[in-house]
C-alpha cells in the first residue's frame, strides 16, 4: 500500500532541531512504514483523546504524530514522548 508523505511546517522545524541519529532513525522508520504500516516495531497507535491523530515510535524516547487523509500521510510533530501532550 503506497502512500504519499507530506510534512507540515511545524514538523520540518522540529525535525531540523533533532540530533542526526534521531533524524536517521526517523527516515528508517518512515521507510519501514511505507513497506509495512503494521510492522510491530513502529508501535503505531491513536493519540489518546483524538480521532484522527496517530503516533509512531522512532526510539524509546522519540515519537512522531501523523494524520492519514486518503493516500496521504501528513507528518505533524516530532519530538520526545512529552510532546504527545500537545498532539
Amino acid at each position: 500500500m503506497a502512500r504519499d508523505i507530506y510534512v507540515t511546517r511545524s514538523f520540518q522545524r522540529l525535525f531540523k532541531r533533532l540530533p542526526a541519529d534521531i533524524r536517521d532513525a526517523t527516515h528508517s522508520k518512515l521507510a519501514r512504514y511505507l513497506e509495512n504500516p503494521a510492522h510491530p516495531s513502529l508501535r503505531i497507535r491513536r493519540v489518546k483523546g483524538t480521532e484522527r491523530i496517530w503516533e509512531m515510535s522512532i526510539t524509546l524516547n522519540y515519537r512522531l504524530t501523523f494524520e492519514i487523509d486518503g493516500e496521504r500521510v501528513i507528518l505533524r510533530r516530532i519530538g520526545t514522548h512529552d510532546m504527545l501532550r500537545k498532539p
